[in-house]
């Protein structure tokens, strides 16, 4: 494996589990304001950022490439209103967006096909991501201030349930 395309991909697994952290951490804020369905979302959420870290992870010990893990920072935001965990969450789906883009290019540069191959499922995964965020920002712009609607909303979210990602590395 092309190293500058190693180096990137460990580089993704510490971005992975910051996503998790942050997930966790907004997950944590609606725990506070009492709205349990968005605190289930965040909490899904941070299991697939870390299962994300894992498949490369995996990867990476399928090609026999060395992990080397680094510290993962302290989620980075400042609390606001409800609506501010999802705006920072599309704005971070739109930042691992195009950090999934430059391990592309650079598997791309190195003609390895396998890597892209892999790749391929992230951004599908990614574009979903940025759909799911961007989705929950308009239910809470349309029904947010409503009492009844932030309650059917919250409902919505509470009923989400994990399903593990599934590729083959």
């Amino acid at each position: 494996m092309d190293n500058k395309v190693a180096n990137l991909i460990n580089e993704q697994i510490n971005k992975e589990l910051y996503s998790a952290y942050l997930y966790l951490d907004f997950a944590n804020y609606y725990a506070a304001v009492g709205l349990d369905g968005f605190e289930n979302w965040y909490r899904i959420q941070a299991q697939e950022e870390r299962d994300h870290a894992m498949l490369f992870y995996q990867y990476l010990q399928n090609n026999s490439e060395p992990v080397v893990f680094a510290s993962v920072d302290k989620p980075d935001w400042t609390r606001g209103d409800n609506m501010t965990p999802l705006i920072k969450g599309l704005e971070h789906e739109k930042y691992v967006t195009s950090l999934i883009n430059a391990i592309y290019a650079a598997a791309y540069e190195a003609r390895d096909f396998r890597t892209m191959q892999v790749l391929d499922w992230f951004v599908k995964e990614q574009g979903e991501e940025e759909k799911n965020a961007s989705d929950l920002i308009t239910k809470m712009e349309l029904f947010g201030s409503d009492a009844k609607g932030l309650y059917m909303l919250n409902s919505e979210l509470k009923a989400r349930v994990y399903a593990a990602p599934s590729l083959v590395l």
